[in-house]
């Protein structure tokens, strides 16, 4: 595994930490970053990638590229819609020169073995006809983030266009699990063992990557500057649990837990689906807030909630939900379905639509006691570790 994307720094010791002089600023410092991914750097919801992005800008110069934008996004939700008046122009924000390319269609998984050929098709010419600015931005950058769902197509051009550059993959889902085009696999099949670095949060996603000697594993972060925010509790109520995200969202979790827990107040935040007639009196919806005032609302939590709507999801997520690490960092014992508990002693599991099984969990979460069930990087030791993973021991895969 190489460690270029840095200046020197002394070896990290068995806990992950550097164990001479070296400082996280070092790290990457003074290079050119360009980040592609469909999220968009301004939207207001975050993903682990923003936070990553965040980071490098401390570092050098980052742009942030946001793919697979097109007047098709409006009839799926797309979380970018507000920023269609921002589209392809480059704008600031933060210290990242942000773009969103929006083109009349993007290329999609058809879901038809039938219409693989035209699918192919739609992805070639998506990447034959690249926005000039992409093209520039990947002549220009030092070092290129691809971020797991379709911006693998774009590798064979960022290094036919500069040969030199250094590329790191970061995994935030599994290609199958997130139900990419069969083009999409096949140009990260051909890319992975040729990519410098290929991050991925979570041990389960390690069999899923075709390559391994590039491989480092490096978990989600978290801005441990949240735990000093002095914001005060936005609950009037003396029991609350708060929900944050729309991800595999499931309304009837709250239909049977707001009957049953008469005496917990619930808040939903941003989860892309109106106030439901079965909810209870003791359930308030909010649409999507800031980061920064949805953390007071989970830190101020008595319980925090990732209601996904089965026990079919990807394993993966035990370690990755971003919305049950920061529950996790708060202290907040949470209430998940079974499969995503992991060894997590601070959640509580249930299966979804079994209404005395979501009793139960939510009784266990209001006994259980305020601390956290493990050790959270910062998102500086995270980036540390994506762009230096031969630095630091704590990264390795077992063979």
């Amino acid at each position: 595994m190489e460690s270029a994307i840095h200046k020197p720094v002394a070896r990290a010791g068995s806990n992950g930490t550097p164990s001479g002089p070296a400082r996280a600023r070092h790290i990457g410092a003074g290079l050119r970053y360009l980040v592609l991914s469909a999220h968009d750097y301004r939207s207001p919801r975050k993903a682990n990638i923003h936070f990553i992005a965040r980071e490098l800008a401390k570092r050098g110069e980052t742009r942030f590229f946001s793919l697979r934008y097109s007047l098709l996004s409006r009839h799926k939700r797309d979380p970018r819609l507000s920023l269609d008046d921002h589209a392809n122009r480059v704008e600031k924000r933060d210290g990242v020169e942000c773009y969103l390319w929006k083109t009349p269609i993007h290329p999609f998984n058809t879901r038809r073995p039938d219409l693989r050929k035209l699918e192919d098709l739609m992805f070639r010419g998506y990447v034959a006809l690249a926005s000039r600015v992409l093209k520039r931005w990947l002549s220009e950058a030092d070092v290129v983030v691809f971020e797991s769902g379709v911006s693998p197509v774009f590798f064979e051009l960022a290094k036919r266009l500069n040969p030199r550059v250094r590329t790191v993959y970061i995994a935030s889902d599994d290609l199958d699990t997130i139900e990419v085009a069969d083009f999409v696999k096949e140009a990260f099949r051909k890319a992975a063992t040729r990519m410098d670095t290929i991050r991925v949060p979570s041990r389960t996603l390690v069999d899923t990557i075709p390559s391994q000697g590039n491989i480092a594993l490096v978990p989600h972060g978290i801005d441990h500057t949240l735990a000093s925010n002095g914001a005060p509790s936005p609950y009037r109520d003396a029991l609350n649990a708060v929900s944050v995200g729309s991800m595999l969202f499931d309304s009837t979790f709250f239909a049977e837990a707001s009957h049953r827990f008469p005496n917990v107040h619930f808040h939903i935040i941003g989860c892309g689906q109106p106030h439901h007639p079965s909810y209870g009196p003791n359930i308030t919806v909010y649409d999507e807030m800031p980061h920064e005032e949805t953390v007071r609302y989970i830190r101020h939590a008595d319980i925090g909630i990732a209601p996904y709507r089965s026990e079919a999801v990807p394993a993966y997520l035990a370690d990755t939900s971003m919305k049950l690490i920061q529950y996790d960092f708060f202290g907040v014992p949470a209430v998940c379905p079974h499969a995503v508990v992991g060894g997590y002693a601070s959640r509580f599991g249930y299966k979804p639509g079994d209404g005395v099984s979501v009793e139960q969990a939510i009784n266990q979460a209001l006994q259980a006691p305020h601390e956290s069930a493990r050790q959270h990087l910062s998102w500086s030791e995270v980036t540390d570790r994506i762009l230096a993973p031969a630095e630091f021991d704590d990264v390795r895969v077992a063979p």
